[in-house]
């Protein structure tokens, strides 16, 4: 149980190891794509974590960095297509950023400090664990751009349109709102 909430607190790794900024910041001008390409790291961080802590002591040392990216590539690869079958709707939301969580740091690193170091069971926890910190990290980040943006949330209204601010909705709005999530987050945990 600890791993599980590892990820999702003390760990995040948005909040608090500040991972995986491409899809972050590049994804969230709404809190269903942020939701969205959250979920899909965390069908990936899963599946990766299982078959790495599986086949971990089957790869030789000097070929382990390539072998998980292999694993990983392969994941993203039929993750894409399920979503493009599927989900056509959120692939073209998402577009390239699929294919980029194979090259996201979160999910080799994991793969690295803790699959191959672990069984099994602890693998796919802390899979869900970090799985579910970075969806709610981009869930909420998506959402305050949205609301800040728009006056919506889920395409909720809450607020008319006009009085929103379109920086929130740009790529400079992203960094703002990540800086004062994050600084948030630090000033709620001291």
């Amino acid at each position: 149980m600890k791993v599980l909430l590892n990820g999702i607190i003390k760990e995040n790794p948005t909040f608090v190891l500040l991972l995986g900024m491409c899809p972050t910041l590049g994804t969230t001008s709404s809190a269903m794509n942020g939701m969205s390409m959250g979920l899909a790291t965390m069908a990936v961080l899963i599946f990766s974590n299982l078959i790495i802590s599986l086949i971990k002591n089957l790869i030789p040392d000097m070929v382990r960095i390539p072998s998980f990216i292999v694993v990983i590539a392969s994941l993203v690869t039929i993750l894409q297509m399920l979503i493009k079958a599927y989900a056509p709707e959120v692939d073209a939301s998402l577009g390239l950023f699929i294919p980029l969580i194979v090259v996201n740091c979160i999910i080799l690193g994991r793969a690295e400090a803790f699959a191959a170091k672990n069984g099994v069971v602890p693998s796919i926890f802390d899979g869900i664990g970090m799985g579910l910190g970075f969806t709610i990290a981009l869930t909420l980040l998506g959402a305050t751009r949205e609301l800040l943006g728009t006056g919506k949330v889920f395409s909720l209204t809450l607020f008319p349109e006009n009085y929103g601010a379109l920086i929130f909705v740009l790529a400079p709005g992203a960094f703002i709102a990540l800086g004062y999530l994050i600084a948030i987050i630090n000033k709620v945990k001291s």
